[in-house]
Formats: structure tokens, sequence, C-alpha cells
């Protein structure tokens, strides 16, 4: 027969075991969202480069890290004229232009939350939903200095 000095040992054993298994489970939840940030971070910069249209550059034209992906003048040219060629590019940095739905959309079809096609420059991204979902995580933790 076990004593109340025994029951309590188990009782804090459980404690114990409950703590570590609640606090595993939201470990998990952040491994799989750094996971899914480090994902869109490499898509967004290393893959689609984001940054060549979206981050200002320095007097010597090199991109501008302390203002990465808060929108710029867009540097290209069109070799020939395009009349509605855009002067900026949008910040994305932080809080995207749009809702998480509407920046998927645009990454997987390349379509507007105005139903309108992307207008050149901007490439016309046919990302996998599960790569723009990625990509939004990212952008969304790079902090606004506005």
């Amino acid at each position: 027969m076990m004593g109340l000095r025994g029951t309590i040992w188990q009782f804090a054993i459980l404690v114990l075991l409950a703590a570590l298994a609640v606090h595993g489970l939201g470990q998990g939840k952040d491994d799989k969202q750094s996971a899914l940030v480090a994902r869109g971070k490499y898509i967004a910069d290393d893959v689609a480069v984001c940054s060549q249209c979206h981050t200002p550059r320095d007097g010597q034209g090199n991109l501008d890290r302390s203002k990465w992906l808060e929108g710029a003048p867009v540097w290209l040219q069109s070799a020939r004229p395009v009349q509605d060629w855009p002067l900026q590019a949008p910040r994305i940095a932080g809080d995207p232009p749009g809702t998480d739905a509407e920046m998927i959309t645009l990454l997987t079809t390349g379509i507007w939350r105005d139903g309108k096609t992307l207008r050149p420059p901007m490439p016309q991204f046919r990302m996998s939903a599960d790569d723009a979902r990625a990509v939004v995580a990212y952008l969304k933790t790079l902090t606004q200095r506005r």
C-alpha cells in the first residue's frame, strides 16, 4: 500500500510529464513556423530575388539592407515603351500590401486582387501554394522601419 508520500510523488511526476509534453508540443509548432519562415526567406531572397526591385539602393547602387523589401524606385527600363510601366515597387516587408490570401493568389497565379495580371517588370510567378505561404510568412517577419 502506497502512503500519501508515494501518491504525492506520483502526482508530481505526472504533472512534470504533462508540462514537458505541453512544452514539447509548443516547440514543434515553433519549429514548424521557423522552418516555414526559413523556406520563405530562401525563396524570396535567393530564388525570386524580390530584393532586386523591392529594396532601395544606396549611392553606389548596392542594396540598402537597412530597408530590406521596403519598396523602391523601379530601376529597370523596358526595351520598348510600355504605357503604364511602374515607377515604384511597393513595400512588401512587415505588412505586405494585401491579405495573406491575396498575396498567395498573386504568387501562385500572377493575378492581383483587382483580377488583373501583374504588369512588367514583376514576374508572373507560379509558385506552389506551400511556397507562397512560406514567402508570406517570411515577409511578415520583417520589421517595418517607416
